[in-house]
């Protein structure tokens, strides 16, 4: 009696597991042949631009005075340009995506997403992408170590944290680009995905812009984040393709003229 008991558990146990296994990592969607190899093409590409900025940058912040100037020169250009409003609004606009607001926006469309989905690979995935970059963005500010701009240039309180790269900047990136991606990869609407990854792209801008202008950062700090952000988004892309595109039969056959 017992043993029919134990067995009838574990049975009930392995066919919860199995459920939320499907429901986490299964997510199969059928593609043309052409497709699945553009989207490598394409994520290897990001990555590729990607490391190659980041290094470069990274290289370049190490040295004496190869990007102070152009650094130094931005950072004056929108000093020069501060007034009341626009301060309040970039304030506004920094603490909207901001460590504190930004993973609690995430969450929620993470679990209001995955909730309502019958299959939640793809929210899984913003969130490992995101968290991912949370990880790395900080165990590179602590390897560079570089210092943020005077004191005397923030407006909106001293930060003596490091600022290589801008983490504001990076997960404004990985969370938009990467939901942008993962939401219009299911979709046949060319024109509607070309206009939210613009909106993504501006409001990476955007966030950058506000940091600048607060004094929180230099430019290449921001630079770095978005090129970082490319390597994150590039490694969703092939992630998502490996784990769910499936080739249709026969579409790897060339049309006869």
């Amino acid at each position: 009696m017992n043993t029919t008991t134990s067995s009838s558990g574990s049975s009930s146990t392995d066919t919860r597991r199995s459920r939320l296994r499907r429901r986490l990592f299964v997510d199969e969607r059928t593609v043309p042949a052409a497709t699945k190899v553009r989207l490598y093409v394409i994520a290897a590409s990001l990555i590729f631009v990607g490391v190659t900025s980041l290094l470069v940058l990274w290289w370049s912040v190490l040295q004496p005075d190869v990007l102070t100037a152009m650094d130094t020169a931005i950072q004056q250009w929108l000093e020069e340009r501060q007034t009341a409003i626009l301060t309040v609004a970039m304030i506004v606009f920094t603490e909207m995506f901001g460590p504190i607001a930004l993973p609690i926006i995430v969450l929620a469309v993470v679990i209001i997403w995955g909730v309502r989905s019958d299959r939640s690979w793809r929210p899984f995935l913003l969130a490992a992408g995101t968290l991912t970059g949370v990880i790395i963005v900080q165990i590179i500010t602590r390897v560079v170590g570089r210092s943020r701009p005077p004191e005397d240039l923030m407006l909106y309180g001293p930060d003596m944290t490091f600022s290589f790269p801008s983490g504001h900047v990076l997960g404004v990136a990985d969370f938009f680009l990467i939901l942008t991606f993962l939401v219009f990869s299911r979709r046949n609407n060319p024109r509607l995905a070309a206009m939210s990854y613009l909106v993504a792209a501006l409001l990476v801008i955007a966030t950058a812009l506000s940091r600048l202008y607060l004094g929180y950062h230099w430019t290449s700090d921001v630079l770095a984040s978005m090129a970082l952000s490319l390597v994150i988004l590039g490694t969703v892309i092939a992630v998502d393709t490996y784990r769910t595109a499936r080739v249709i039969p026969g579409s790897h056959r060339r049309v006869p003229e």
